[in-house]
């Protein structure tokens, strides 16, 4: 008899994860550009609407009923087909654990989302990793590692921390290959920062189909990742399900308030989107000059860029050079990615001094 509790198995073979850095490693603050925040912050009308939220010792609304109705008003959907939870994060979790279990496997692409990994692990099912395609998807290689004991399959589009997109007919390529008993699960998180014109249909699909479950954040582009608000849908019985196990009072009072406030500001969202597109080609833009220096942007549809270190200038020293000019990116070796870094698209002055100083760095290791 063991003399102390003893966790299942499957948690202790869990890394936990692994929060983007603030600090530098002799504790001096740095600036963040580690975690996809929004570099202009929060809309002035949601930061108005916390103001004036239900106060902290009345509970919640438990259904988030309010912002529901707006959701599915904007996006046309039945509120009844959406749940909201603790960001987004909660619900990819929940999906996991009410659809997968010892025996069986948790599948999506090479360099996915660190939390897919987690989600298998912590209800006993197996994570699969497919073959990636150029650090994003490939369709053929994700249906090819399907199995009988596949349960979810889990794509981020755009996909963190590469900054890939899958179009919305090779996402329907892929559901169509999926067998009607496998989950779907369509993590949009990004999915604001794309133009209008490159949405995935993933809403679409999951409005279609049982077996498609569709998740998105406010934490993102609506700069309100404190409040840890997030939203799913897909069929009654998909969501019936994660109301089942979610927590009763899992969006507060401030984060209901916030949420609903932030999305009727579409001035917010657009201005964020279109500084964003203008910084990130700037950032590109300088980083493809260092190419003989063997510097390669992944191409990128997100609030980051995956930047490949293939040269004497490695990753490792090209994070110490961007902390010693004051900032923070994010170091991914435990994903596969000891060479490359991901890095949050901040203002115009923050891209051009992590540009410099990968720059002076690169000429330095020559």
């Amino acid at each position: 008899m063991a003399d102390r509790p003893t966790p299942k198995p499957w948690i202790a073979r869990i890394h936990a994860y692994t929060p983007g850095k603030a600090s530098s490693d002799g504790g001096r603050p740095l600036f963040k550009l580690s975690a996809n925040e929004n570099p202009l912050g929060t809309s002035p009308a949601a930061l108005a609407a916390m103001a004036s939220a239900a106060p902290a010792s009345r509970y919640p609304d438990p259904g988030s009923t309010a912002l529901r109705e707006a959701l599915g008003a904007k996006h046309e959907i039945d509120p009844a087909r959406i749940v909201c939870g603790t960001g987004s994060d909660e619900l990819l979790n929940l999906a996991v654990q009410a659809f997968a279990g010892p025996g069986d496997e948790v599948l999506f692409p090479r360099y996915s989302f660190a939390v897919y990994d987690i989600a298998a692990r912590r209800c006993g099912a197996e994570p699969i990793e497919a073959a990636d395609a150029e650090y994003g998807c490939d369709v053929d290689a994700l249906l090819a590692a399907v199995t009988e004991r596949t349960r979810v399959v889990m794509l981020a589009n755009p996909n963190n921390p590469t900054g890939t997109f899958l179009t919305a007919s090779e996402v329907a390529r892929l559901h169509a290959g999926l067998p009607a008993n496998v989950l779907f699960v369509l993590d949009q998180a990004y999915a604001e920062y794309l133009d209008p014109a490159d949405d995935d249909q993933g809403l679409a699909l999951a409005e279609r189909h049982a077996n498609v479950l569709v998740t998105r954040t406010f934490s993102k582009i609506h700069g309100l990742a404190g409040e840890r608000i997030g939203w799913a849908t897909g069929a009654p019985d998909l969501i019936g399900e994660l109301n089942r196990i979610r927590g009763p009072f899992n969006v507060t009072n401030h984060g209901q308030a916030a949420a609903l406030a932030a999305l009727g500001d579409d001035e917010w969202v657009e201005r964020s989107r279109a500084k964003n597109a203008a910084e990130r080609a700037r950032f590109v833009v300088a980083l493809e000059t260092l190419g003989n220096h063997g510097i390669r942007p992944v191409p990128s549809q997100g609030n980051f860029v995956l930047v490949l270190f293939e040269g004497a200038l490695s990753a490792e020293a090209a994070m110490a050079a961007i902390s010693d000019a004051g900032y923070a990116v994010r170091h991914l070796p435990s994903q596969g990615l000891g060479h490359a870094l991901r890095i949050t698209i901040g203002t115009r002055a923050d891209m051009d001094a992590v540009a410099d100083a990968i720059a002076r760095a690169a000429r330095s290791a020559a």
